[in-house]
């Protein structure tokens, strides 16, 4: 499901994800949320490849004939900059593809040859100063409070 709020809808995350369920978001397992146009969480991103990505992780996948096994790997800390050259590499940038289902079809065909790396647990937001909207560190849900 994709949805494209107005500004104003955008500003109070908890009432759109309350939205989105109303139309039945949360049975579909995923939703896309296409920003307002005039939406800018940083005005460049020009500082910041030094930071530090402290425990990346590897997505192992093993199996055949239906029947995978998936377990972690937690990789030594890694810049932006570096994570940035790792994903555009020949190994893992995107194939070439004809269409969305001719990229899945790949995607989970080389997934036991060339095992993702994410960025996990990543404390704080790259978001500029004063922007609320969708920010993980001011989106006022229980997740606030907890510790």
């Amino acid at each position: 499901m994709t949805f494209r709020p107005s500004m104003e809808e955008f500003r109070e995350f908890d009432k759109y994800v309350a939205f989105m369920e109303s139309k039945g978001a949360h049975r579909a397992g995923v939703a896309k949320v296409i920003p307002p146009k005039e939406w800018k969480p940083r005005k460049n991103y020009n500082d910041i490849e030094d930071l530090v990505i402290p425990a990346p992780i590897q997505q192992m996948v093993t199996g055949q004939s239906g029947l995978f096994t998936q377990y972690s790997i937690q990789k030594k800390p890694m810049t932006v900059k570096e994570f940035k050259q790792l994903a555009n590499s020949a190994k893992y940038c995107t194939p070439k593809y004809i269409d969305y289902e001719d990229l899945e079809r790949k995607y989970w065909k080389n997934l036991t040859f060339v095992s993702p790396i994410y960025g996990a647990d990543i404390n704080g937001s790259i978001y500029d100063e004063g922007i609320e909207e969708w920010n993980i560190a001011h989106l006022n849900t229980i997740l606030d409070v907890v510790e």
